[in-house]
């Protein structure tokens, strides 16, 4: 099961309801955090997720919303004595502001801070799944969006079809699940297909950061399983939106349905609404299948790619 956990939904300044943003993707035991905003500590605690756990910290860009809960995260680690290095990822001035963090908090860290510019393309694999990132619109802000794509699966292994063509139960066996062919004693091969159904899709989910609409985040989410997508304004403030470099939640919405995704959470929220029920209503008029993102929302999708959710 993998979990996503919304720990801020907030844009620009928190209010009583929703802290800045950032997310946690819980996969096995493995935490991996977008965005990193003032009291995200501490959201986590509530959530019940332990911070030990964060192994990578993915930051769209470096407006003090998105970020400042950096300093906190790194002091506690240190306080708690973490010894594995912890990785961050993001803009190419992030560097120079770990480095400044680490300088005027007067402490040296207990573990290594390894600090990863953000480019196009892959930036992390694992044996398992991968973290892309795609440069999006936020003005003059050097920005990205981040997408983590697990490698497929392999299909269902059919033993009884196996044991028909005759392979014998072993290592064989686990050379086809594997995708390999297998010679058998009287010259037969055995192909994969035979006894193995088509590989299965990892699971896909999508955050794009503060940004206009653009091609780079619409690529990027095509047939997501989740698109997280900020959602600031409602379409009566679009010419807010195209000043700013942000969008409304019909801008989100025309997204989601153009790139095929299952399910579109809308967050980000600007804290102009005390109910911010437009933007789901004008969201739902285009993608039936969206929802907005309280703290504490939790999404939760199974292997088979069902979604869950559940509201704090």
């Amino acid at each position: 099961m993998i979990r996503v956990v919304f720990l801020g939904t907030s844009g620009s300044v928190p209010t009583n309801q929703r802290n800045l943003p950032a997310i946690a993707l819980r996969r096995n035991k493995e935490i991996l955090l977008f965005d990193c905003a003032e009291g995200t500590q501490r959201q986590m605690l509530k959530a019940g997720l332990s911070i030990s756990r964060v192994s990578r910290i993915f930051i769209s860009h470096l407006h003090g919303d998105h970020v400042m809960g950096l300093p906190g995260i790194i002091q506690t680690l240190s306080l708690m004595e973490r010894e594995t290095p912890l990785h961050v990822y993001g803009p190419s001035n992030l560097s120079g502001f770990i480095d400044s963090l680490v300088e005027h908090l007067e402490f040296a860290a207990s573990f290594e801070i390894c600090v990863h510019s953000a480019h196009p393309g892959i930036i992390f694999e694992s044996s398992d799944y991968l973290v892309k990132c795609e440069r999006v619109d936020h003005g003059l802000v050097e920005a990205y969006a981040y997408a983590f794509e697990e490698k497929p699966r392999p299909g269902k292994f059919h033993p009884e079809k196996a044991i028909t063509l005759g392979v014998p139960i072993g290592p064989l066996w686990k050379q086809l699940q594997l995708g390999k062919s297998v010679s058998l004693k009287d010259g037969r091969v055995v192909y994969p297909e035979e006894v193995v159904e088509p590989p299965k899709l990892g699971r896909k989910i999508v955050y794009s950061g503060d940004t206009a609409p653009c091609q780079s985040l619409l690529r990027m989410s095509s047939f997501a399983d989740v698109l997280i997508h900020e959602s600031t304004f409602d379409q009566s403030l679009e010419g807010k939106a195209i000043e700013t470099k942000h969008s409304t939640s019909t801008q989100a919405a025309l997204v989601a349905r153009e790139a095929n995704v299952k399910l579109l959470v809308l967050t980000h929220i600007s804290s102009r609404y005390t109910d911010p029920n437009v933007l789901l209503q004008q969201a739902k008029e285009i993608f039936a299948n969206t929802i907005i993102a309280q703290d504490f929302t939790e999404v939760l999708i199974d292997l088979e790619g069902c979604i869950k959710i559940i509201s704090p």
